[in-house]
């Protein structure tokens, strides 16, 4: 299977949605916080995107953050990640550097530990070193993609409004 990362664009839209849809109907939530924002106008979701990654008109609390897609042959989006330029005090608990999901009917296919490792590449063409990520402890398949990125755990920590603890790995860029 053909994989590249790329920046959103219109022309992978309609499968994008697709994969909202699907990660919706399995009664999931939308990780990471981008697959949230509304499409309905595909260009203004698109220039919303770019504006982000500028740090232009991002909301109190939040970073500035690029988007990236992982399109499979050329068509079908299959995964998002969400690579935040620097941290806060917040994201140093819960949230990190990166945030990924996977297409639910494509997942167990070794995607997320690709668009990680994808991902890591651009954290290093923004001068980002180090790499922190996080995950709750129940998600091992996000752990597993982590940990066969090099993540190291650092420690897991309690955070509130959240019932299970978050573990916190680390990789060197």
């Amino acid at each position: 299977m053909t994989l590249r990362l790329e920046e959103p664009d219109l022309k992978w839209i309609d499968s994008y949605r697709s994969m909202v849809t699907e990660f919706q109907s399995a009664g999931e939530t939308l990780v990471p916080f981008v697959m949230r924002i509304p499409t309905r106008d595909p260009e203004a979701f698109l220039l919303r995107l770019q504006n982000c990654a500028k740090g232009i008109g991002i909301s109190e609390g939040f970073v500035p953050h690029q988007t990236f897609w992982l399109v499979a042959e050329d068509r079908e989006v299959v995964g998002v990640s969400n690579l935040r330029l620097r941290l806060n005090e917040s994201l140093l608990q819960n949230g990190g550097h990166i945030g990924i999901g996977v297409r639910p009917s494509r997942r167990k296919l070794g995607l997320g530990t690709r668009l990680i490792a994808e991902t890591l590449i651009k954290a290093r063409e923004h001068g980002i070193s180090r790499v922190l990520l996080t995950c709750v402890k129940s998600n091992t398949a996000s752990a597993r993609a982590i940990r066969n990125n090099r993540g190291v755990l650092e420690n897991e920590v309690t955070v509130d409004g959240r019932d299970e603890a978050i573990q916190r790995y680390w990789i060197d860029c």
